[in-house]
């Protein structure tokens, strides 16, 4: 199979590499720039560009976005520029890298990377994945089938997008220590297991590298809560994923 090139698009950084699909990893280092701000179409565009230069690669891409994508369509826009909101983000990706290009939910790319390769390999019944970040992306599982664009960083947490109070970037921003974040972590976990009474959470994102600092306070609870394997380059290989899928 011809190498197949992931971009994972995030609220602060653009990060790329070739995916080996066998193995579900990536088969060089990867390659990150810093999102523009502001994070127009046309400034993240160059961005992917440089990012795939750095590889000289030439075949089909998967691109992650942070916010709802339905048929290549971006819907939602929280953590770019709202240029992006209606675009034919497919479409804009294909004619400007002039390539095959797929574009998927970045927090749906990570679990089905997780769900093929990770922490959720070979697991039925319900399965959420929860990307801690700029934001909080979901990705829900119902034996092993993706239900796209669930977008529960969005779920209403004390008055406020639940996002704003407990994404990684909340952590960072007002200062929290490790004990104080998962106390809101929990908060946050309360809320997405009495909506959907998931088996398994799995833990991604950036911070889930650092994930011995903050699991262990969380409270035991009916779900089981366990760390991403694929940690942040989950999103790379999904979109990789995404991108073979399509043909």
């Amino acid at each position: 199979m011809a190498t197949v090139f992931g971009v994972d698009i995030g609220g602060s950084g653009i990060k790329g590499a070739p995916v080996d699909l066998e193995r579900g990893a990536l088969s060089e280092e990867r390659y990150k720039v810093l999102t523009p701000q502001p994070a127009s179409p046309e400034a993240v565009v160059a961005a992917v560009r440089e990012v795939i230069g750095h590889f000289d690669h030439h075949g089909p891409v998967g691109l992650t976005f942070p916010g709802v994508v339905v048929g290549g369509h971006t819907r939602t826009a929280a953590n770019v520029n709202p240029g992006w909101i209606g675009l034919d983000a497919q479409g804009l990706f294909r004619e400007a890298l002039d390539r095959p290009a797929t574009v998927l939910n970045d927090a749906d790319a990570a679990g089905l990377a997780e769900l093929r390769h990770g922490a959720g390999r070979g697991r039925g019944g319900v399965v959420l994945v929860l990307t801690f970040g700029t934001g909080i992306g979901s990705a829900l599982f119902v034996d092993g089938a993706l239900v796209p664009n669930t977008e529960l960083g969005h779920l209403e947490m004390r008055g406020k997008d639940a996002e704003r109070r407990a994404s990684s970037a909340a952590k960072d921003r007002h200062e929290l220590t490790w004990p104080e974040w998962a106390v809101r972590v929990d908060e946050y976990l309360d809320l997405v297991e009495r909506l959907f009474s998931p088996q398994l959470i799995i833990i991604g994102g950036g911070v889930s590298r650092k994930h011995d600092k903050f699991l262990p306070l969380l409270r035991e609870r009916d779900a089981g809560v366990v760390p991403a394997l694929l940690r942040n380059d989950a999103g790379i290989v999904g979109a990789a994923m995404a991108a073979a899928a399509a043909g």
